[in-house]
């Protein structure tokens, strides 16, 4: 393992990471590390639920401070690869910039409820579909949305703006965003995942992924890999009811407008949809070993 680094040294390197624990985790991560022999495995199950803490995890892992010849993608290696010691550095360095109000919390599970059931949905679907890097699909469900808790923290009127964007048929989700905001939470998104050290095909459908109906033009050059994790995120956002959650919408607009250039690419149909649909509902997610 290689040695723990000081709470300094992880501040410094978590220059950029905004986003805020879910509080029941920062509460169920602070009560395994107060056990005399905490749990890695439980750590690391606990991280991998949460968009703020796996990003601050794996970017503290792939920091130049630890010199690793090769990306570490899983936050259970992570975990291990920086021990106990610097874990809790992380958590309580993400637990001291984590001054929201009760309000902005409410608004924040909108986010949060959508994001591990999203990652392991997508986990799903890529095995459905015989697509072998579930890691990669992961990692997209649990940060294609990093951007909003973002978006939410500067502009108080965010979430409002966010319903308005999902409602127009017409139009993509951040065109609305960037009409009455000037950027929007894809084009965060991507930077912040870049800032951690995501990988580079994870990071471009992040800043693509509510351009779908674009993406699977058969003119559109993009490779393989981003083009099926898109439209892996697409499916396992719809299943998952991403419209209703953070747009506040009865009829998966988006969707309807990419879903059948989405289902031929990967040679599945709408009975598939269904079923998947069936095996969320019926068994609920939980985390998975990808």
């Amino acid at each position: 393992m290689a040695s723990e680094l000081t709470e300094a040294q992880i501040l410094e390197i978590m220059q950029g990471i905004k986003i805020p624990p879910q509080p029941q985790i920062l509460v169920d991560l602070q009560i395994e590390q107060l056990n005399p022999d905490p749990d890695l495995q439980a750590i690391s199950r606990l991280i991998s639920q949460d968009v703020g803490l796996s990003g601050a995890i794996l970017k503290v892992v792939n920091s130049p401070a630890f010199g690793l010849r090769s990306q570490i993608l899983s936050v259970h290696q992570a975990v291990s690869l920086i021990g106990v010691g610097s874990v809790i550095n992380v958590i309580n360095g993400l637990a001291i910039r984590s001054e929201l109000s009760d309000e902005n919390i409410v608004q924040l599970n909108r986010f949060w409820d959508t994001t591990t059931d999203i990652a392991n949905t997508s986990v799903d679907i890529a095995r459905f579909i015989g697509f072998e890097q579930t890691d990669w699909a992961y990692m997209l469900g649990l940060f294609h949305n990093c951007g909003i808790p973002l978006m939410m923290m500067r502009f108080d009127n965010y979430f409002k703006v966010m319903e308005e964007s999902y409602g127009h048929p017409e139009k993509r989700v951040v065109d609305t965003e960037n009409e009455l905001l000037n950027t929007n939470h894809a084009v965060i998104g991507y930077y912040t995942a870049k800032s951690w050290r995501i990988p580079k095909p994870i990071c471009d459908v992040i800043a693509e992924h509510h351009n779908a109906t674009r993406y699977f033009q058969p003119d559109n050059q993009s490779d393989d890999t981003r083009k099926t994790l898109l439209g892996i995120l697409k499916i396992a956002e719809h299943i998952c009811g991403n419209y209703r959650i953070l747009g506040r919408q009865s009829e998966d607009l988006e969707w309807q407008a990419s879903s059948a250039e989405i289902l031929a690419y990967l040679g599945i149909g709408d009975y598939d949809i269904e079923q998947l649909t069936f095996n969320y509902q019926e068994s609920g997610v939980s985390v998975q070993n990808y």
